[in-house]
């Protein structure tokens, strides 16, 4: 997965060019996390089909000073359209509701970006407006959605279930799930894994 950042197609029309790195220097990068993502909790989970193959990853941090979550992802070219951002975002939204005393997740878009809306609103997410000239693409001021849920309107987990301990939370039986504190794995009808892993 770390020579995705220097794949121009990885990241698509519609995000900002990663910053250029050796794999060396992404490894490095991803072992000693910077302030930044020190300071805002930021976790990174692999997103892997059944045959352990790397087809993206997602994560959440949060936003100060609010304590807000945000959440992020990007799926390899080849794979997406397939259902696994989708499956992906609703497990991290389970996930992040189970395990932390949050009443908001959120996510932002670029406009054009009809497939990330796509799943957003499949996994509850409700368009929250428009953040005019947010974010520099190449070389073209872009503008694009806020996305948010609330607790109140998750209501239950589409994935996951709660047990005793918020942080152990077991799978329904349907979804062959098993989730640690350190990893969790999904196995659905699109035989997607997720796993939060430090080995990019």
């Amino acid at each position: 997965m770390v020579d995705c950042f220097n794949n121009i197609d990885f990241w698509g029309e519609y995000d900002p060019i990663a910053e250029q790195k050796s794999k060396t220097e992404r490894i490095k990068q991803f072992d000693n996390p910077s302030n930044w993502e020190k300071l805002t909790e930021r976790r990174r989970f692999v997103i892997q089909k059944r045959d352990a193959t790397r087809i993206g990853f997602i994560s959440h941090w949060t936003a100060q000073p609010s304590r807000m979550v945000e959440i992020g992802y990007h799926i390899v070219p080849s794979e997406r359209g397939k259902g696994y951002g989708t499956e992906a975002v609703q497990l991290m939204v389970d996930y992040l509701f189970l395990s932390q005393n949050i009443v908001r997740i959120q996510a932002v878009t670029d406009v054009r970006n009809k497939p990330s809306q796509s799943i957003l609103e499949k996994a509850g997410f409700k368009k929250e407006g428009t953040l005019r000239k947010s974010a520099l693409v190449r070389g073209e001021w872009t503008n694009a959605y806020p996305y948010g849920v609330l607790r109140e309107e998750w209501k239950e987990p589409t994935i996951l279930t709660r047990t005793a301990s918020p942080l152990n939370a077991q799978v329904e039986q349907r979804t062959l799930l098993s989730v640690l504190l350190s990893q969790f794995t999904i196995l659905r009808k699109s035989y997607s894994r997720i796993r939060r892993t430090v080995e990019w």
